[in-house]
């Protein structure tokens, strides 16, 4: 009885340190972790009293903050936030308190103002920020510094606007990449792009804002088979969710034309992806939906606030 109540405690006090050596292990890792899922304009959806949003007015548990995802380092307590939102603030707070993180730098996807406005809280009149490195493309870089309000954070030097290039990496640590790289959208002000986030064992790829698959110049069932994680556009659900407006102005792929199109994948990738950067709208953005339940019945995932992902 002794031996085996001897070899009972060994084996109790082994899967005590595996568990926290596990624990050391994650929480030493790098991390993405998502800080919005909503289209430009949030949830509640400014202006809107339908059905989608009268709820969300009455509650402020429902409501739901705007796309972005920020890459934490626990190593260094460094933190990058990909785009700046109208709820930069909220996600700001998310960043520094609960993950204890210093935002190292922000980079940006286009010129919609779901993904840069939020800039504007880095000025004067909110944080008199100095020299927080926000990463653009040429004419997403061009842009700001040539256009007010944005070229004020530039010259009080609130913010350091650093280069990138298409399909250029750049390293945030010896084992950590962000690659950005060219993706089809509307570029009315600027450039648009996703970006592949690589880990020291896992990778991401994020696009929150991209125009039907068929149009891009790369195969997205690769690049979802090449990476861990994929964080895809989902603004819309089904054809027609807008009233009075012409879908074909704003072409991204719906959710219900991604699924037909990702069924080819084997199932292990197609658990690989979550939809991301939900418009008002889409019957997703809710975890009960029978939209979301289809969803997950395809094998897919939706993005929701506080999700991990280490790298």
């Amino acid at each position: 009885m002794r031996i085996i109540f001897f070899i009972s405690f060994i084996i109790s006090v082994s899967q005590k340190i595996q568990s926290q050596n596990n624990h050391q292990y994650l929480t030493k890792r790098p991390y993405a972790v998502v800080l919005g899922t909503t289209q430009d304009g949030g949830f509640p959806h400014a202006g809107c009293e339908k059905l989608c949003c009268i709820d969300a007015w009455l509650s402020d548990s429902l409501r739901k903050m705007v796309a972005s995802i920020a890459i934490i380092d626990p190593r260094t307590g460094l933190a990058w936030m990909i785009d700046a939102t109208p709820d930069f603030a909220k996600q700001y707070h998310i960043i520094t308190n609960k993950h204890k993180a210093r935002l190292a730098g922000i980079f940006l996807t286009h010129a919609h103002m779901g993904h840069y406005s939020g800039l504007m809280q880095l000025g004067r009149e909110v944080m008199g920020a100095k020299n927080v490195v926000v990463y653009a493309m040429p004419k997403m870089k061009k842009y700001l510094e040539e256009n007010g309000p944005w070229n004020q954070l530039v010259k009080l030097k609130n913010i350091k606007l650093f280069p990138i290039k298409d399909k250029e990496e750049v390293l945030l640590a010896r084992d950590l990449i962000i690659e950005p790289f060219l993706v089809p959208h509307r570029d009315e002000f600027s450039e648009t792009v996703g970006y592949n986030i690589i880990g020291p064992n896992e990778s991401m790829l994020y696009i929150p804002d991209i125009d039907k698959w068929e149009k891009w110049e790369h195969d997205i069932l690769f690049w979802i088979e090449s990476n861990s994680y994929a964080l895809l556009d989902g603004t819309f659900y089904y054809d027609d969710e807008v009233p009075n407006r012409n879908m074909s102005e704003i072409p991204h792929p719906l959710i219900i034309e991604s699924m037909n199109y990702f069924s080819r994948l084997l199932k292990r990738d197609q658990r690989k992806i979550f939809f991301i950067h939900m418009n008002h709208t889409n019957p997703a953005l809710l975890e009960k939906s029978a939209a979301s339940r289809s969803i997950i019945k395809n094998g897919h995932n939706t993005a929701r606030l506080g999700m991990k992902f280490y790298f």
